[in-house]
């Protein structure tokens, strides 16, 4: 069996309010376009199958535009005649038991889809492997409940593909919305292959588990991960890249900016921004010792102009008067703001019992704002 493990496609999500010519957001266009791309370039590989490992939306209500995003892919394979086996993750999970899932419209299409998404193992057998699927679950202990129903089958390849962090990669947590840890026990060496989605960059985590990463860089956080597929051969058990077209980030480096003045700062970013050759680029810049005065003086205004080519310029000053670094920019995305609030609530030197119930509450009430904003009508009241 040869198939193609990819993840985290986020189909949907739109960031830096730049719109194209018809008015769609810019960053949810490229997202579609790269999508579609790689499904044709996975095509060439000519696989059995292709096993995604969760999040394939962004959200748990899709767009429009995601969904028949979707659809064509669907034609696309279906016209190769290569299933796709799919499960939900924690960003396209229906966070209750009676809110229809959007995998639900896949039924509906006439390729071979086979979708997990009904919070329970399921097992689907294509060619000469069985899928041992596992879905994004309601709690984290169903995971191992779940997983311990596994019924291994003889005389096929074993994959399981299921959708969370490895406790192995637990100090990376992306405080996401209904975001579970993977018991190690689950990373077994009785299976062939474990395809796992949620970690967002491409890696090995036991000699037969990988994350797939995400195809895009759906934060700056995310700028030096691999991203792409993996091409996966269960009869010899190698795993190789697979390069799939994606949107560039890059970083730019460093301006030294103690005793530079407003108007040459403003130059020395044009000067790097003009350098940058790959169309439509996410470009991450320090401004570092950079003063008060010239923050003011700064804005984006004077920058807006050599930042109008890329698709985003993240500015990363940090002030001269201050050692923690700040952020200019629209790029709130990958903010851990339970994190940034814990540090805040901590600074403070308040007694420890007040200290450990502000750090409980607001934590919580940060968590359900999260969800509330994640999930729209479908968060609970």
């Amino acid at each position: 069996m040869k198939f193609i493990h990819i993840a985290d496609t986020h189909l949907g999500l739109a960031a830096f309010n730049k719109l194209d010519a018809t008015g769609m957001n810019l960053r949810e266009r490229l997202i579609y376009e790269n999508f579609l791309a790689g499904i044709e370039r996975i095509i060439q590989e000519r696989p059995d199958a292709v096993v995604h490992a969760g999040d394939l939306f962004h959200t748990v209500k899709p767009k429009t535009r995601a969904y028949t995003t979707v659809l064509a892919a669907l034609d696309l394979l279906q016209d190769a005649g290569v299933p796709l086996i799919v499960i939900a993750g924690n960003h396209s999970m229906a966070k209750t038991r009676y809110t229809e899932s959007p995998f639900a419209v896949l039924e509906y299409h006439g390729a071979e889809v086979h979708a997990a998404y009904r919070y329970r193992y399921e097992a689907v057998e294509v060619g000469d492997a069985t899928f041992h699927l596992i879905p994004n679950m309601l709690e984290a202990a169903d995971y191992r409940r779940e997983f311990d129903g596994i019924e291994r089958r003889s005389g096929t390849a074993n994959v399981l593909v299921t959708h969370g962090l490895a406790s192995m990669l637990k100090e990376h947590r992306l405080h996401t919305v209904a975001e579970h840890e993977i018991d190690a026990a689950m990373i077994s060496d009785e299976f062939d292959y474990i395809a796992l989605g949620h970690y967002h960059g491409q890696v090995q985590i036991a000699g037969n588990a990988w994350y797939s990463g995400s195809i895009e860089h759906c934060t700056y956080g995310e700028r030096k991960d691999r991203k792409g597929a993996l091409v996966v051969d269960t009869a010899t058990g190698r795993v190789e890249h697979l390069d799939l077209k994606k949107t560039p980030m890059l970083d730019l480096g460093t301006i030294a900016c103690a005793d530079l003045s407003a108007e040459e700062i403003a130059d020395a970013v044009a000067g790097l921004v003009e350098g940058v050759r790959e169309e439509q680029a996410m470009c991450e810049l320090t401004l570092d010792g950079m003063r008060r005065e010239s923050q003011r003086h700064l804005g984006r205004r004077a920058l807006a102009g050599c930042a109008g080519r890329l698709l985003d310029l993240r500015l990363r000053v940090v002030a001269q008067e201050e050692e923690r670094r700040r952020f200019a920019g629209d790029d709130l995305i990958g903010v851990d703001y339970v994190g940034e609030f814990g540090r805040f609530v901590q600074g403070k030197n308040l007694p420890k019992e007040a200290e450990e119930y502000v750090l409980k509450a607001g934590g919580e009430a940060l968590r359900r704002a999260i969800l509330v904003h994640a999930e729209g009508d479908d968060a609970p009241a």
